[in-house]
């Protein structure tokens, strides 16, 4: 009879290795998952950081002092109250000056937040069309590249074949030449129609500027904020019983009323003339 042993099985690791590696800033092993230390100096070293024996000097207003030794540049900062910050690191001797870097930084993060409100980022919208689309549909979807053209961003029409219309290109180009000369107000061809497999491409370039269509944009929402303030405001002064508001209200209910009275009259005297020469018809016929 044989008997059929199982080989025992090896012991399992209850735990993790963590991979190390020496790293001169600290001499100890650094871990390389998730710990590696940041030796990039994202500020510029201020004060008692600096670790040079002499700096070329720059005053507060932009004067050259020379080159100095870091202790008589860290005196002056302190009687100028100021601070001594490292503003070219790389020059020999290291270029230092004398500033508030508290104010620096804040005008520095003005000066960002400034230009990234000022940054424009290109945004290319697509739209699909079949050659054979229906009118309807394609009203809807030139609505839609007429309204992304007057956002300001660029619209990437594509012309998609299916089957034996891959034999028919030119039914696609007649549909772009369409479609460019209905937004030509808008929109500029930027890019020709090209035949990229079974599909063909045409870039179309707004005329506005997304700049442009963004301020114009904010201008109509606050005309439309200021007018539905000042109807508030009317409704607010007229329930509130202000003599201010019920006087305009009376004027514009005279100047109704005059002018009914102006309509009438002037119809009066077209019903006078009217009849006075259908009175004179009569007479020349009776004679």
């Amino acid at each position: 009879m044989l008997l059929f042993l199982k080989a025992p099985r090896a012991p399992r690791w209850r735990g993790a290795f963590l991979v190390c590696r020496w790293s001169p800033l600290t001499d100890n092993t650094v871990p390389l998952v998730g710990q590696q230390r940041r030796t990039n100096i994202s500020e510029p070293r201020i004060n008692d950081r600096i670790r040079v024996p002499e700096v070329r000097l720059v005053g507060p207003n932009g004067e050259q002092v020379g080159i100095v030794r870091v202790e008589d540049a860290l005196r002056l900062a302190a009687e100028s109250d100021l601070d001594l910050v490292e503003v070219a690191p790389m020059a020999k001797p290291p270029v230092a000056k004398l500033m508030d870097f508290g104010k620096f930084k804040y005008e520095a993060a003005i000066k960002e937040r400034e230009a990234r409100k000022n940054q424009v980022n290109t945004v290319i919208k697509e739209i699909k069309f079949r050659p054979k689309i229906d009118p309807h549909d394609y009203a809807t979807k030139k609505g839609h590249v007429e309204r992304f053209l007057k956002a300001g961003d660029k619209v990437k029409v594509t012309i998609m074949f299916r089957g034996r219309e891959q034999s028919r290109p030119e039914l696609g180009y007649r549909l772009l030449q369409r479609l460019a000369g209905d937004i030509g107000d808008l929109g500029f061809v930027e890019s020709t129609p090209k035949q990229d497999g079974r599909n063909m491409i045409m870039v179309i370039g707004p005329t506005k500027k997304k700049a442009e269509a963004k301020a114009e944009q904010r201008r109509k929402r606050e005309d439309g904020a200021a007018a539905a303030a000042a109807a508030s405001n009317s409704a607010s002064a007229k329930a509130a019983g202000d003599p201010t508001a019920e006087a305009a209200v009376d004027t514009s209910a005279v100047e109704t009323n005059a002018a009914d009275t102006t309509t009438e009259a002037a119809a009066d005297t077209t019903a006078a003339a009217a009849a006075d020469t259908t009175a004179a018809a009569e007479s020349t016929a009776a004679e």
